[in-house]
């Protein structure tokens, strides 16, 4: 009876130990990939632990989300400061260290990526800007600007990911709004540097044309001709200032986040152990792999080579291809073209990248550890020690927790607008085929001098691609 009982368990430890961050929250993840904001935010509210829990940075930044997509842009931001708050004052437990030491990761309480911290503030001054609020936002760039130097300090690489360009850009998008000209081209000019110098190669993602053409408005708004010129003959655009502009001139930002960023999944590798002068060694030589780790064998002998195969299992980034490729306004006898501004996607992938040795370090140290006391308890019982073995089987998993309500890309541009009402369709196109192209109507009331603001969020993904999330 007591055997049938411990191979139930195994079981379900087996079923709760396959399954991802994605489908453990199937429920929630299907209510807001289908748009059904209400619904989703009522799942993830009826989460108990919430707050509390191990994943709660992930329950604030997904309930700022869906805030955000209500329009609840003060709750949602409360939400986002208590995420930023969070990863402020983050300190690992180690106890749960330990205990993620003899299972794996998934207990210990989830600190957030890289990315993740910096595109929460992106969120915090997209909702000031949508509540007009151009000063608070201005903060919020602040900071992403401090958190991203501070965290590019964390990697030696030189082609690491260091600076964001849209950050800048945003900066400068602020400072445009305030009519500070001279402020919004040095921001602007520094996000160009950055997309030259660092997106073109880590990225493949050039300095797009709104940046451009507002590089060289704000030069010369600012009194700066000469380097207006430079930046015309750098970009092959001549562009004008138009007539009246500084007093007549109102205008449009439009954000549109595309898509959804990756999911996290785990790929696993098997090793060859071997010990040999006191290192425990993890070998794969069809992936050229070979870590090495001091061992000692103890007092009771305990020798790993005896352990000949093990599984080690790491986190990987799964895209979600957006369903759409482009988007253009168009209103006023005039087409705007939106200008990709951040690839999120690849953001994400590159910073995973950048500590893939450590995750590889802390996993094999892991099952070093595990399959170690695996052996010290075979010595002493074998039964008990092939239950060890089951345990460690099952219980190796990677982390595969992440941020899930990210946009996979963000694309932008500058529209100016009439005095009075102004009517705009927005036309996206699908990277499918035309019959799933969108129409989506808007209205702007255009005064003097002042910058609208507007996002707007396709959460679609392509219907062609089926998700592996295993």
């Amino acid at each position: 009876m007591r055997s049938s009982s411990f191979f139930a368990l195994l079981f379900i430890l087996g079923l709760t130990s396959c399954a991802t961050y994605y489908q453990i929250n199937q429920k929630f993840n299907a209510e807001f990939e289908s748009g059904k904001i209400s619904q989703a935010e009522k799942t993830l509210s009826s989460d108990k632990k919430g707050e509390e829990g191990r994943n709660r940075f992930l329950y604030l930044v997904n309930m700022g989300v869906v805030n955000s997509l209500m329009g609840n842009y003060d709750l949602s931001n409360d939400y986002f400061e208590k995420a930023y708050v969070f990863g402020e004052d983050f300190k690992k437990n180690y106890g749960q260290e330990a205990l993620a030491m003899v299972s794996n990761p998934m207990v210990t309480t989830y600190p957030g990526e890289d990315h993740e911290h910096l595109l929460l503030l992106y969120y915090k001054a997209l909702n000031y800007l949508m509540m007009g609020d151009t000063e608070k936002a201005l903060v919020e760039c602040r900071r992403l600007d401090i958190r991203q130097y501070a965290l590019s300090d964390k990697y030696k690489s030189e082609a690491k990911y260091r600076k964001d360009a849209f950050v800048h850009t945003l900066m400068g998008i602020c400072y445009d709004a305030d009519r500070d000209y001279n402020n919004a081209f040095i921001a602007y000019r520094n996000a160009y540097e950055i997309f030259k110098n660092d997106y073109k190669k880590l990225f493949n993602l050039e300095a797009p044309y709104q940046l451009k053409e507002d590089l060289i408005r704000t030069a010369l708004l600012s009194g700066f001709p000469d380097e207006a010129d430079q930046y015309r003959k750098a970009f092959n655009i001549d562009y004008q200032l138009p007539k009246n502009y500084r007093k007549q001139q109102g205008e449009l930002v439009f954000f549109w986040n595309n898509g959804l960023g990756p999911v996290k999944a785990e790929w696993s590798v098997n090793f060859t152990l071997g010990n040999n002068a006191g290192m425990v060694t993890f070998a794969n030589q069809d992936l050229g792999m070979n870590f090495a780790f001091p061992y000692s064998p103890g007092k009771e002998g305990n020798d790993l080579s005896n352990l000949q195969f093990v599984r080690v299992a790491f986190p990987k980034y799964v895209e979600r291809p957006a369903a759409f490729q482009g988007a253009q306004l168009v209103g006023n006898g005039e087409t705007y073209p939106l200008n990709k501004v951040e690839d999120v996607n690849a953001i994400a992938f590159k910073t995973l990248q950048e500590r893939m040795l450590l995750e590889f370090s802390k996993s094999l140290l892991r099952v070093a550890i595990k399959k170690s006391a695996e052996y010290a308890v075979r010595q002493e019982n074998e039964n008990a020690g092939f239950a060890v073995g089951i345990l460690n089987a099952l219980t190796e998993k990677a982390d595969t927790r992440n941020w899930q309500t990210i946009p996979h890309t963000i694309y932008y541009s500058r529209v100016p607008l009439n005095e009075g009402v102004n009517e705009f369709d927005l036309n996206i196109q699908s990277s499918v085929g035309p019959q799933m192209n969108q129409k989506h109507h808007f209205k702007f009331e255009g005064s003097p001098r002042k910058t609208v603001f507007q996002t707007f969020y396709s959460l679609e993904i392509d219907p062609r691609w089926k998700m592996p999330y295993y």
